[in-house]
């Protein structure tokens, strides 16, 4: 094996996040700047799943802006701009703008979020909401923070005394595990329910603890990785919808505070559900 071929070890994960930190913002400027004008939308195999020119141009911008930083990354990307491992040894999960429906209707609740990973582990990652200038970020071993400030999550013990977030997969009109039945069931348990169409969003702001859980089906890595490592440093928990570790590729999430966790899980599990038969959330 050649010295340029010898796999590196991760840069140290205060400096992901740094760097992780001024591209959100790069991109979040840039998506901001675009959110008033009119939008080019296509379809990606589905009505219900957009993809503007605006989230193609923040992919390009993260992607070179990353690709500068470190020219050896991998990165997966969600319009597919990533590039191969060239042997850094970590991945960088990129979600351009996360909340693309919103954004192409106008309403003002999206953000850009990325993640440094190496193998399963998450190593750093911010969700910048651009609108109201809150940069979300974590470190593995280092908290979670809100520009700056500590987060940890609510105290709330008591589902009936919580505020919940959820999504629903874009084939729910097809797909029988569409996450309906376990809306119906939690719906009257818990003291509101949030449906903000940003899954990056729903995770900060249960690491911030503005809300106590959320729970979903049909994400992708780049949907959750961040949030999740958030929500884990800010004190909570996060597992599949079986209780087990969670996976960014899982597809099946429950991010709480911790102490809700039980309970919600319990309801879940009485509204029952088939297993994942497609991928995305609107």
């Amino acid at each position: 094996m050649s010295r340029a071929e010898v796999p590196l070890e991760p840069p140290d994960p205060s400096a992901l996040l740094k760097a992780a930190e001024q591209v959100a913002r790069l991109a979040g400027a840039l998506v901001a700047e675009r959110y008033s004008h009119g939008h080019v939308e296509q379809h990606k195999g589905h009505a219900h799943n957009l993809v503007t020119e605006t989230d193609q141009a923040s992919e390009a911008l993260i992607v070179a802006e990353l690709r500068a930083r470190f020219p050896r990354c991998a990165i997966r990307a969600e319009e597919g701009g990533g590039a191969a491992d060239g042997g850094a040894g970590f991945t960088w999960v990129v979600d351009p703008l996360d909340g693309t429906n919103n954004f192409a209707h106008g309403l003002p609740i999206f953000s850009v979020s990325l993640a440094a990973m190496a193998g399963e582990a998450i190593l750093a990652g911010v969700t910048y909401d651009p609108l109201r200038d809150e940069l979300f970020a974590a470190r593995r071993g280092g908290g979670a923070w809100l520009n700056g400030r500590r987060l940890t999550v609510s105290s709330r013990k008591r589902l009936e005394e919580s505020i919940v977030a959820t999504g629903f997969p874009y084939d729910k009109s097809s797909n029988p595990d569409n996450n309906l039945p376990q809306f119906l069931a939690v719906t009257p348990t818990v003291r509101g329910i949030r449906r903000l169409g940003s899954a990056a969003l729903d995770l900060a702001y249960v690491a911030a603890g503005r809300m106590e859980a959320y729970w979903e089906r049909g994400t992708q890595a780049w949907d959750v990785a961040a949030g999740v490592l958030m929500v884990e440093e800010a004190g909570g928990r996060v597992t599949d919808y079986d209780g087990g570790p969670a996976r960014v590729d899982g597809g099946r999430f429950v991010a709480s505070n911790g102490r809700v966790h039980a309970e919600l899980m319990a309801v879940l599990a009485r509204a029952g559900g088939r297993r994942p038969g497609a991928e995305g959330s609107a």
